[in-house]
């Protein structure tokens, strides 16, 4: 019995503090971002400040997910609890950040299509849809979600992690096949606007309940059926791509 309460209070706060960190990011994003939402592409700002807003977007979008599998890992820490879970999600957040240079080439690129004729963007549009659809349904989505929704097997490697490096080593593991299970439902924000907030909240609901709800999985396909249907669906609606159709840009 008294050893209970101490077990759930070590995991609970690096939980809490996770959450808070999203929470200051979405507070940040929401009250700062301004008219940004309602451009195409890059926003039109250089490569460092659109590493600094990506980083600080998957920040809130991704770390609510992730503070169950960093409650776990601070069970493995017996000493120097909170500067290790920070160095720990600090390595996690810096693997997202790493996948933001090619995410601003990728979002350069789709960008342009907003200058291109309707039906041009509107293309471009459907072939982001299906990329996500397609990738949802894929043996390796389903791998690196299976990988992030059960990470015990994970744990009991990052336990045998030698040195001062452990932390590291893990927070950037996990963040990897978070990155594998999540980086074509980020791409769809070129789709809907990068900043925009709507989908941004949407694709946090998306990402935590595939990870953390009983039926995730099956969530996780039925997201890409749904993805599937909107590459054709945008054809006739092109408002649903207003990141790439220049239509409904505020979102």
């Amino acid at each position: 019995m008294s050893g209970r309460p101490v077990t759930v209070r070590r995991g609970a706060s690096p939980a809490a503090l996770l959450l808070v960190a999203a929470a200051a990011a979405w507070v940040w994003l929401v009250t700062r971002s301004g008219g940004m939402q309602a451009m195409p592409g890059t926003m039109g700002v250089g490569l460092p400040a659109f590493l600094a807003l990506w980083t600080l977007m998957t920040a809130a979008m991704m770390l609510p997910a992730t503070a169950p599998v960093a409650a776990l890992y601070a069970r493995t820490i017996t000493v120097r609890r909170t500067p290790r879970m920070i160095v720990f999600t600090v390595a996690y957040l810096l693997v997202w950040a790493a996948a933001g240079v090619p995410g601003y080439a990728l979002a350069a690129g789709l960008g342009r299509a907003a200058d291109l004729p309707a039906t041009a963007g509107t293309a471009v549009a459907s072939a982001v849809f299906a990329v996500n659809g397609v990738y949802q349904l894929t043996p390796l989505k389903d791998r690196c979600l299976a990988k992030c929704r059960s990470p015990v097997g994970h744990l009991l490697r990052y336990a045998s992690y030698p040195g001062p490096s452990r932390d590291l080593r893990a927070g950037a593991h996990h963040g990897a096949f978070c990155l594998g299970c999540c980086w074509s439902l980020m791409v769809l924000l070129a789709a809907f606007g990068v900043m925009n907030l709507w989908a941004m909240l949407v694709l946090t609901a998306v990402v935590s309940a595939e990870k953390l709800a009983p039926a995730g999985r099956l969530l996780a396909r039925a997201v890409g059926l749904a993805s599937i249907a909107l590459a054709g669906a945008v054809f006739w609606f092109p408002a649903l791509a207003p990141g790439l159709t220049a239509g409904g840009m505020t979102g």
